[in-house]
């Protein structure tokens, strides 16, 4: 467990138990720049927030595979519950919630409140998007369900939706640059990844 170089070592001001949680390198780069002083920034890994995590309150920032058709890339998730892989629901804290869904409306993005869903495997294909939405879930990610604390929150930002899909080989990009078929995701990702990486930190910082 290891924290991010640009946390200077006290959780200042009003929320000094929150430690946001993120998975790649983007979204740990995108969460320091705009959380600065305000929370420690803890990089999991992908499908890695262990159980083994027990901090007061933790906050998953990043992005998400959209499931359902309607809501496009950029909007974000702020889930009032989140699901593990088990199917078991945690209930998302309620007053950090809150928060971060009245930021994201200051800064002019859509929100929804809908569950996510947090998958073992990368979901690929509109049949395992649409049963995930016909469930209820409005978004899936790797990690948010398997962080185990006593209040637990997230950020989401959808990337990858049912009419823009991006290759599997991208959970593992060096498997991305040994796939051709992946490349072709290559600029959109490269504009759209930073993008709504930044997006969910600013949200969060708001929020805080």
């Amino acid at each position: 467990m290891r924290w991010h170089a640009r946390w200077p070592g006290i959780v200042a001001q009003r929320f000094s138990d929150v430690t946001v949680v993120t998975a790649t390198a983007l979204e740990t780069r995108m969460a320091a720049r705009e959380l600065k002083n305000l929370a420690p920034v803890l990089r999991v890994g992908v499908g890695n927030a262990r159980g083994w995590l027990r901090l007061e309150r933790l906050v998953s920032c990043g992005i998400a595979g959209g499931v359902r058709a309607d809501l496009a890339t950029g909007t974000v998730v702020i889930p009032r519950e989140i699901v593990r892989p088990s199917g078991e629901r945690v209930t998302c804290d309620p007053e950090l919630s809150a928060r971060f869904v009245n930021a994201a409306a200051a800064l002019g993005a859509r929100v929804s409140t809908d569950p996510l869903f947090t998958s073992r495997t990368f979901i690929y294909g509109a049949e395992a998007r649409a049963e995930l939405a016909a469930a209820g879930f409005v978004a899936v990610d790797m990690e948010s369900a398997l962080l185990d604390a006593p209040r637990v929150a997230a950020v989401r930002v959808i990337l990858d939706t049912p009419a823009r899909e991006i290759s599997p080989a991208w959970l593992h990009p060096w498997r991305a640059i040994a796939t051709p078929s992946a490349w072709r995701d290559l600029p959109w990702l490269a504009r759209e990844g930073p993008r709504c990486a930044r997006l969910a930190a600013r949200v969060v910082a708001a929020g805080l």
